[in-house]
């Protein structure tokens, strides 16, 4: 079975898309499919990253900024219109049809795909934002409490809905941790931190949760740990003013043991990103900031239902003084959002 994913990663959005199709691509290939994936090159692509993972990868280049559509939001993040992506698309498709195409892609609707039609036997779409039309055969949106209504005018009716947290798509790294990191929570301590605000994070907010955690008053054995990407524009201020607190603090550069470092530690100051159901699924205490303007649902269901405590950057020191009267109940309801079992319920629609 050949699939093809279509999915990219940059500066301004984010390494979540890729890394979860990644983690879709490894199942997949377990059960004999042959994957392989289309990018483009955005600055901060992780196109090196998913060949180190053994996958094939059609590249792409960036057109000028000029030659982009204004149909959608997100269409800026594509770097083309989406004729000439789709046209780009077909030169790699028109040898052989993918059986399963896979599209992972805010600047993406129903006209890149019905242009390429000719070239795939079936569809998916993964997303996140129900904004915009699709024709596809299935739609992935691992949003917690994402309802069929949202999508009752975008998808054809034929279409398989696949939605909620139940699907979403951890590493099998996560599933393993689970019922250890779950356990050692039912008698909470906090001498672990975990900073984590994305990969890339362009705007800097490590760097801003670092000045506010510095002027708290923090158990003087504590230890932080603050996971950056290799991309990060502001790695090296980030190690300075990590260097310029109090208490211990190492800043980690493209770890691959997320699930280990989550499940050993005892609170988290994280992003509203793809992460979140990571963390949930560990059951990890977290704060959780906004970063980006379509986080802010998703966050606000979870921060109801005592999931995560949502909070801005300026409130961290209250929030953390008052950590040991939520940290059991946050956690006991952060781990029944997501039980890390997503990858292989939607390889098996696709298998």
């Amino acid at each position: 079975m050949r699939v093809v994913i279509r999915v990219d990663a940059s500066l301004k959005m984010g390494t979540g898309h890729v890394m979860r199709c990644l983690t879709l691509a490894e199942v997949l290939k377990e059960n004999g499919a042959d994957v392989e994936f289309i990018c483009r090159k955005h600055e901060g692509n992780l196109i090196n990253k998913i060949r180190s993972n053994g996958f094939n990868v059609f590249e792409f280049d960036l057109l000028a900024a000029n030659k982009v559509d204004n149909k959608l939001f997100h269409s800026h993040w594509l770097g083309t219109t989406q004729l000439q992506d789709a046209i780009d698309c077909i030169s790699v498709l028109q040898s052989a049809k993918a059986d399963w195409l896979i599209v992972d892609h805010y600047g993406i609707d129903e006209d890149w795909q019905q242009d390429l039609k000719a070239y795939y036997d079936k569809l998916m779409v993964i997303d996140d934002l129900a904004d915009r039309k699709h024709k596809c055969d299935i739609l992935l949106d691992q949003t917690f409490g994402r309802q069929q209504q949202a999508y009752g005018e975008l998808v054809p009716k034929s279409c398989e809905l696949l939605l909620g947290s139940q699907f979403a798509l951890l590493r099998p790294e996560f599933a393993k941790w689970r019922q250890y990191s779950l356990k050692r929570r039912k008698y909470p301590v906090f001498k672990q931190l975990l900073i984590s605000m994305g990969g890339i994070d362009p705007d800097n907010f490590t760097e801003q949760v670092l000045k506010e955690v510095g002027t708290c008053v923090l158990p003087g054995d504590l230890e932080i740990t603050i996971l950056m990407g290799g991309m990060s524009c502001h790695l090296e201020s980030v190690k300075n003013s990590a260097n310029s607190l109090s208490c211990k603090a190492e800043v980690r550069v493209d770890i691959d043991n997320m699930a280990e470092i989550m499940a050993n530690t005892d609170i988290a100051i994280g992003a509203s990103g793809a992460t979140t159901w990571e963390r949930c699924c560990l059951g990890l205490p977290t704060i959780q900031i906004i970063t980006a303007h379509n986080q802010q649902t998703i966050a606000n269901y979870l921060d109801k239902i005592n999931a995560i405590k949502l909070s801005e950057i300026k409130d961290l020191p209250i929030t953390l003084k008052t950590a040991k009267n939520w940290l059991v109940n946050f956690s006991a309801n952060a781990s029944r959002v997501c039980d890390g079992s997503g990858a292989t319920k939607v390889a098996r629609y696709l298998l």
